[in-house]
């Protein structure tokens, strides 16, 4: 059972959909027990971090997510889901995130020709091999919504980087711990190639 994390902040039925329309169920929940019994995890999100770790930390999402992930059920954290597993954000003032990748959440820094927040199609790099890259090319599209980003400690977390107009690191891997800056679900059919990649792990 694939479990999607529900904290009231993100396109969950969106990433639902997009699974079972590459042939897999999820369940939308935000039971700690459902989240501690799930085969795989999906934390999405969109909003403001602070928010978004005030409604895990209300339901009682934190230990139940830390301890899936150190038990080695297979994680996918998208947008801001991602920058949650960091220890650091710098959104709005400094706040504490899941820790569990070291590293922190920067906005970016970009000349005036360049908007933030980065939104749109961009290109990702591969840095190294990855099960959730599987058939899809180096330099593929995805889409992007985001102002802040993140910066891994470890180098060797990130899986790919995208420029702009510098290159910051679009998603990580570290064990059965994945995550993407872009949104797979709303990046067509090369994002759910990627969503069944991991669906398949």
């Amino acid at each position: 059972m694939i479990a999607i994390i529900n904290y009231e902040m993100g396109n969950l039925r969106s990433v639902q959909k997009a699974l079972e329309k590459v042939g897999h169920e999820a369940q939308v929940t935000d039971d700690p027990q459902a989240i501690a019994a799930a085969d795989k995890l999906i934390l999405p999100g969109v909003g403001a971090y602070a928010d978004a770790m005030a409604a895990l930390r209300e339901r009682k999402l934190i230990e139940p997510i830390r301890q899936a992930v150190a038990a080695g059920t297979p994680t996918l954290g998208i947008c801001l889901g991602m920058q949650l597993l960091f220890e650091t954000s710098y959104e709005d003032g400094q706040h504490e995130g899941l820790g569990i990748l070291p590293g922190e959440v920067v906005r970016f820094e970009v000349p005036r020709e360049y908007k933030v927040p980065h939104m749109g199609w961009n290109q990702i790099t591969k840095q190294q091999d990855s099960p959730l890259y599987e058939g899809i090319d180096q330099g593929a599209y995805f889409y992007f919504v985001h102002s802040y980003y993140v910066v891994p400690t470890d180098p060797q977390v990130t899986a790919t980087t995208t420029d702009y107009p510098e290159p910051f690191t679009s998603s990580i891997q570290q064990g059965k711990l994945y995550a993407t800056q872009f949104h797979p679900e709303k990046s067509q059919k090369v994002g759910l190639k990627l969503l069944e990649n991991f669906a398949a792990l």
